[in-house]
C-alpha cells in the first residue's frame, strides 16, 4: 500500500514539474495544482494508513494520527486560494499580452515601454 501512495506521489510531482516547466501559463497553473495535490497526499500518508481504525482509540492501541488529516484540510484551503491567485494573474496576463506564451508577455512589455518612453535597448528592459 505504501508503495503505491508513494508511487502516485511521485508521478504527481513529475508530471507537475513537467508542466510548471511549460513555455505556457495555463500549463504551469496545472503543475503548481500537481504538486499541490501531490503534497497533500503526501502529507495525508503521513498519519499512517490504515484502515476501519477510528482516529483516536482509548489506551495503547494502533491508531491513526490526526493531525496529517488537519495538515492537510489546511493545505487544501491555501492551495485552492493560490490557485485562484494564479489563475487571475494569468488571466490578466493573456488580457494584456493577448497571449499566454511567457516570452511573448515579457516582449510586449518591453514593447509598451519603448513605445512609451521612446528608450530602446537594455533601458527599455528595466
Amino acid at each position: 500500500m505504501e508503495f503505491l501512495v508513494a508511487s502516485g506521489v511521485g508521478v504527481m510531482t513529475a508530471a507537475g514539474i513537467y508542466l510548471m516547466l511549460r513555455g505556457r501559463t495555463f500549463p504551469v497553473v496545472l503543475g503548481l495544482a500537481m504538486i499541490t495535490y501531490a503534497v497533500n497526499v503526501f502529507l495525508f500518508a503521513t498519519g499512517r494508513l490504515t484502515l476501519d481504525r477510528p482516529p483516536v482509540l482509548n489506551g495503547a492501541e494502533a491508531y491513526t494520527d490526526p493531525l496529517p488529516q488537519a495538515l492537510v484540510l489546511t493545505a487544501i484551503v491555501i492551495s485552492f486560494g493560490m490557485s485562484a491567485l494564479v489563475v487571475v494573474l494569468a488571466l490578466r496576463s493573456y488580457l494584456e499580452s493577448g497571449g499566454d506564451e511567457i516570452d511573448v508577455i515579457g516582449e510586449a512589455e518591453v514593447a509598451r515601454r519603448i513605445e512609451r518612453d521612446g528608450v530602446s535597448g537594455p533601458e527599455a528592459r528595466r
